[in-house]
């Protein structure tokens, strides 16, 4: 038990300052991002929902600012589709967090989930909005 604890205590001391060089990257880069976000949406159908998996992915966040970042987006006129596609990439897929998730989980692991996760994001946006249609 006593082993378990130091080996937990060293992981979390190393993982520390990666942690800190991530956040401070993404806290620089998402005041920056999001001036753009309402600008760079098409209303085409098939572009927004990868624009917005794509913008959702490089603006890693916790998922109470995401709701709040897709509420601003969609009173900016941005579509349904493309917020849906945003937030669950936000949430889902954390571009910035690749190295930290590498270096405990495995390169492969870390590129592998975030991939399937942006490509979920995609497929469960068009679906939400298709099914939302329907009623």
């Amino acid at each position: 038990m006593k082993e378990a604890i130091l080996k937990s205590l060293k992981n979390i001391l190393v993982s520390i300052p990666i942690m800190f060089g991530i956040l401070m990257l993404i806290n620089l880069i998402n005041p920056i991002l999001s001036n753009y976000y309402s600008k760079i949406f098409t209303d085409n159908f098939f572009l927004d929902p990868l624009i917005g998996a794509i913008a959702g992915s490089i603006s890693f966040g916790i998922p109470i600012t995401a709701y709040i970042a897709g509420g601003e987006l969609l009173e900016d006129g941005v579509s349904l589709l493309a917020v849906t596609a945003f937030v669950m990439s936000w949430t889902t897929v954390g571009v910035a967090m690749i190295p930290l998730e590498s270096k405990f989980l495995g390169r492969r692991f870390a590129l592998s989930r975030n991939f399937v996760n942006f490509f979920f994001a995609l497929i469960i946006s068009v679906l939400t909005i298709s099914i939302l249609k329907l009623f």
